[in-house]
């Protein structure tokens, strides 16, 4: 393999993959990436196994078609510190690389391209059509609220459903859930649902920076996606997610509507003295009046208060401060909405119009 490029042209797809690497590999094959030049086309693909992604840059020339595997972060480290307008000359001898620029050389160790794991062609199961900001919109309301290595396997990722005419995302941790939908442009699509991985949703959400439209497709075993010059595929949870409706509570009377940013604001000033493993805060609510507690093991207490609307019956209920702040961060607009069964059910905070994201936290006892 041998061809020349600009450094720019080779840091972008780069760049665009080199999040799928680890740090620490069971097998080092997986801390390279896959180099391969034909035609005038340089692809670039990096693997974990779970999540792979695949840069592809134009290249002006290739005097010898090639492929091999190199170390990825070294490669990037060595891409990066060269001048910015720097000529950029790649070729192998034997089982090594030699990257030249001007007076520098370098000579990397390599893997041979054959034992580096590829995901073949995914078989489409079904396909989905929406935009980018679609579905950006969908991961960045909900992703926070995954679970991160829990037993449950099935809630360390992201639930994307299709069901009458939306496609919705849903992430829970057991505590908290979070809902997000979005209507979609072929009312014909049937009811499915795939479980994407933590890793896979961060790298898709990472990708997705663009406005235009994209193509899901939707295999037994993987997801993949197109978005401009990156191929993005991820394995899928093999599981069956719970059945969220039913946790959403349906909050009738016990309403209380006030300014999101006050709301946010009130309870970040009260979290600096919640309990640093627990992070409980006590909310006591009565007609136009919320107040809210905090304390700590040292004896430490923090009381606020703001006015509301709420003319629900009096309630006292213990959140997780971080649970709460993490769903107001999300919710769009001026005002918020928290719903309210009683003391020991779960609430329910979404805009005032019920529109846009729903979010809904289990109370905690403190």
């Amino acid at each position: 393999m041998k061809f020349t490029t600009s450094r720019s042209t080779l840091l972008k797809p780069v760049q665009a993959v080199i999040g799928v690497v680890e740090r620490r590999q069971t097998m080092p094959i997986l801390a390279n990436l896959l180099l391969v030049a034909k035609g005038n086309e340089l692809s670039v693909t990096a693997t974990d196994l779970e999540v792979e992604l695949v840069a592809k840059v134009q290249i002006d020339k290739i005097d010898l078609p090639g492929e091999i595997t190199v170390p990825g972060r070294k490669f990037l480290d060595i891409c990066r510190s060269l001048p910015d307008d720097a000529s950029v000359q790649i070729e192998t001898d034997g089982e090594r690389l030699i990257l030249k620029s001007g007076r520098s050389r370098f000579v990397l160790g390599t893997l041979p391209a054959q034992d580096f794991p590829v995901v073949e062609d995914v078989q489409a199961v079904h396909t989905l059509e929406l935009s980018q900001v679609e579905l950006r919109l969908l991961l960045e309301k909900t992703q926070f609220a995954m679970a991160q290595q829990d037993v449950r396997y099935y809630l360390n990722g992201l639930l994307l459903e299709t069901a009458k005419k939306v496609i919705r995302a849903v992430a829970t941790d057991g505590h908290r859930l979070a809902v997000c939908e979005v209507p979609l442009s072929d009312p014909k699509v049937g009811t499915h649902q795939v479980i994407i991985p933590r890793k896979g949703v961060q790298e898709l959400q990472r990708l997705l920076t663009g406005d235009g439209q994209l193509t899901l497709t939707v295999g037994s075993n993987h997801v993949r996606a197109t978005i401009d010059d990156i191929r993005f595929t991820s394995k899928l949870i093999d599981g069956r997610f719970p059945d969220y409706e039913k946790v959403i509570p349906k909050p009738q009377a016990n309403i209380l509507q006030t300014d999101r940013n006050v709301l946010r604001a009130t309870l970040q000033r009260a979290a600096i003295l919640s309990n640093e493993k627990y992070r409980g805060v006590r909310l006591d609510l009565e007609t136009s009046m919320l107040r809210i507690q905090a304390n700590n093991p040292d004896q430490e207490e923090a009381r606020d208060e703001i006015e509301v609307e709420y003319s629900g019956e009096p309630i006292e209920i213990g959140f997780n401060v971080n649970y709460l702040l993490d769903a107001l961060a999300a919710v769009d607009g001026e005002q918020v909405q928290l719903g309210f069964v009683d003391a020991s059910s779960s609430c329910l905070i979404s805009a005032p119009d019920g529109k846009g994201p729903r979010y809904v936290v289990m109370p905690m006892r403190l």
